[in-house]
């Protein structure tokens, strides 16, 4: 298994949103917390000969994270075609052996038909909610997760273990493992005041 650091290193090529849209909360995942993320993923052995699925994929950081650990195959479910081309692209340059599919559709309302025969994992970085009218959408992500996973991954705004605890609980799963994590954002949008901001996040592990 390559280390995380050498991980970090290969999905530094994976290119960003060119024309992020606000109302999807368009934000890169960076490639250290999701270098972070698939090495802890894999070393649970949840990567490795799975399915694994990223909803809202983005320009493609965590599915081409998790393609690069020998997953049966990947599957990247992302609304925008813009980011879905990016991701194209972006698997060329990062150069994964694994499969990797790349589906157009609603993350919340997932167009998936997943085979049986293999666990099924989910990596996500979903919206936050943090924007006028998208509230509540990482808990639209949580439901469709709850639906297909065996295990899942997923990053939230600081604060948010309480509801994800309750709602996993809900759900009949459990939340193994819960970390905080802080990463940069460079500035994308005109209501951004600065150049740069600290995000401050948490991850949570979920057993389904």
């Amino acid at each position: 298994m390559a280390t995380k650091a050498a991980l970090e290193t290969q999905l530094a090529v994976v290119a960003g949103f060119e024309n992020p849209k606000v109302g999807l909360e368009q934000y890169p995942t960076p490639p250290d917390l999701a270098a972070h993320i698939v090495h802890l993923a894999d070393l649970r052995g949840d990567i490795e000969d799975t399915t694994v699925v990223d909803l809202g994929s983005g320009t493609g950081m965590l599915a081409l994270g998790a393609a690069l650990r020998s997953p049966a195959r990947v599957v990247g479910v992302e609304l925008d075609p813009d980011a879905l081309q990016t991701a194209t692209n972006n698997a060329r340059r990062v150069g994964a052996s694994a499969p990797i599919h790349w589906v157009r559709g609603d993350a919340t309302r997932l167009p998936l038909c997943l085979p049986e025969e293999q666990p099924v994992t989910v990596l996500m970085n979903p919206p936050f909610g943090a924007q006028r009218g998208n509230e509540h959408a990482d808990r639209a992500f949580l439901e469709s997760v709850a639906s297909v996973a065996d295990v899942s991954y997923s990053v939230h705004n600081e604060g948010s273990k309480e509801f994800v605890e309750a709602f996993v609980a809900d759900a009949g799963g459990e939340l193994t493992d819960a970390f905080r994590a802080t990463f940069d954002l460079e500035r994308q949008f005109d209501f951004h005041k600065a150049d740069r901001k600290e995000l401050d996040a948490e991850v949570f592990r979920i057993e389904w």
